[in-house]
């Protein structure tokens, strides 16, 4: 669908990472919460635990598995729908991969 640049692709493996990392500590606090609610049974915790888990994993799979340079700017809208990547990283990209990304998430703004 969109086309991103060498330099960006390479931006884009980079910071696919730091994007990950922040996900799964997202995760893993929402799971600690779910953990230490005394107010449920173990197995409450559990079941509560794996269907986050199962939900979390369906997000994650649309934002980073299987990265290609066909997929990359849908993933890259993605992570930024979720807050995944700072403003100042997402500077970093191009005019080009920044508009892309906006437009798939409904944004028109003309800026840059």
């Amino acid at each position: 669908m969109f086309a991103i640049s060498e330099p960006d692709w390479k931006l884009f493996r980079r910071l696919q990472s730091v994007a990950l990392d922040l996900f799964c500590q997202r995760v893993l606090a929402e799971i600690d919460g779910i953990a230490s609610d005394a107010d449920k049974t173990h197995h409450e915790r559990y079941l509560a635990i794996f269907q986050r888990i199962k939900k979390r994993d369906k997000k994650l799979a649309n934002a980073f598995d299987e990265p290609r340079r066909s997929t990359a700017i849908q993933q890259l809208a993605y992570m930024q729908s979720h807050a995944l990547l700072t403003p100042k990283e997402m500077s970093d990209f191009s005019v080009e991969t920044r508009r892309a990304v906006r437009f798939l998430l409904g944004e028109n703004e003309l800026e840059a």
